[in-house]
């Protein structure tokens, strides 16, 4: 058997029996999702009507060979 805590019990019906376990089970849901995730930056530093360039996680620039690759690896 696994060890790990599961996100949903082998029966997923005893979470809704009772309103509190089901708003805590909904509550760990979000949180893990805002922990995983993050709320998000509300401020946007582009201009309307500027485009912006795609950058990967090293800041560098993702070109159209690049995409190209991408694709095709994905229809693959």
């Amino acid at each position: 058997m696994c060890d790990k805590p599961r996100m949903l019990p082998r029966n997923p019906s005893k979470i809704f029996r009772s309103r509190w376990s089901a708003l805590f089970w909904a509550a760990g849901v979000l949180v893990t999702a805002v922990t995983t995730i993050g709320f998000g930056s509300a401020k946007t530093d582009a201009k309307p009507g500027a485009e912006s360039a795609l950058t990967d996680d090293s800041g560098a620039e993702v070109s159209n060979a690049d995409l190209a690759v991408l694709r095709n690896y994905l229809a693959n």
